[in-house]
């Protein structure tokens, strides 16, 4: 009995469970799932806006206005790193992002570092989320909606690696950034955010990452 319990452990772990504990479904060799599609363990987040529906992450709603920003953070932090996940938004006017090397402003709702921005006119861009409040890269203004499918599922992919950071939806690349600030931190937490406004939706899953060593 001892030795099947241990070989029956040793095939789930090849078999993709993720550090959580939690089916991840088609994650690459190297990478650990975020999200079991189930719970929210190894987040943190305001339980009242963020739920899970469908084996994803949704923050937001399409009754209600969304009267500020809210973020739901993994508890882990990371460094240097390759993130893969899903997303779509759903409403008019809506607005979310994905949140790295960041940390929550203490006794806020508001969170502080980088992020991989989405929303109409934010496609794609890399954004100083209440920092210096200001894009730091991204495509032409006219070029940002055309990698989005809406209100279709997409794939985001975030390289981050010492002062460099990369991103790229629906495999096109919109953002190739070098941080010339040494004193930035470039660690920290991930986050899904879903923005204040109008009645929304963002919805997130397939969260998984690769931690890099080198």
């Amino acid at each position: 009995m001892r030795f099947f319990f241990m070989s029956a452990m040793a095939a789930a772990l090849v078999g993709g469970w993720g550090v959580h504990g939690g089916r991840a479904a088609d994650v690459e060799e190297g990478f650990v799932s975020l999200f079991d599609g189930e719970t929210f363990r190894g987040w943190e987040g305001n339980r009242d806006v963020f739920r899970i529906e469908d084996g994803a992450i949704v923050g937001g709603n399409l009754k209600e206005r969304i009267p500020r920003n809210e973020f739901l953070c993994t508890e882990k932090e990371y460094g240097d790193f390759e993130l893969r996940l899903q997303f779509k938004l759903l409403g008019e006017g809506t607005n979310a992002g994905v949140q790295i090397r960041s940390r929550r402003v203490p006794d806020h709702h508001e969170m502080i570092g980088y992020q991989a921005d989405l929303g109409e006119g934010w496609w794609g861009c890399l954004y100083d989320e209440s920092r210096r409040r200001k894009v730091l890269a991204g495509p032409p203004p006219e070029a940002r909606s055309k990698v989005v499918k809406g209100n279709e599922w997409n794939d985001y992919r975030i390289l981050c690696r010492g002062e460099r950071i990369q991103l790229w939806i629906n495999g096109q690349m919109t953002v190739d950034y070098k941080e010339p600030d040494a004193s930035l931190e470039q660690r920290g937490v991930i986050g899904l955010q879903i923005h204040s406004g109008p009645p929304s939706e963002a919805w997130y899953k397939n969260v998984r990452i690769r931690e890099l060593t080198e």
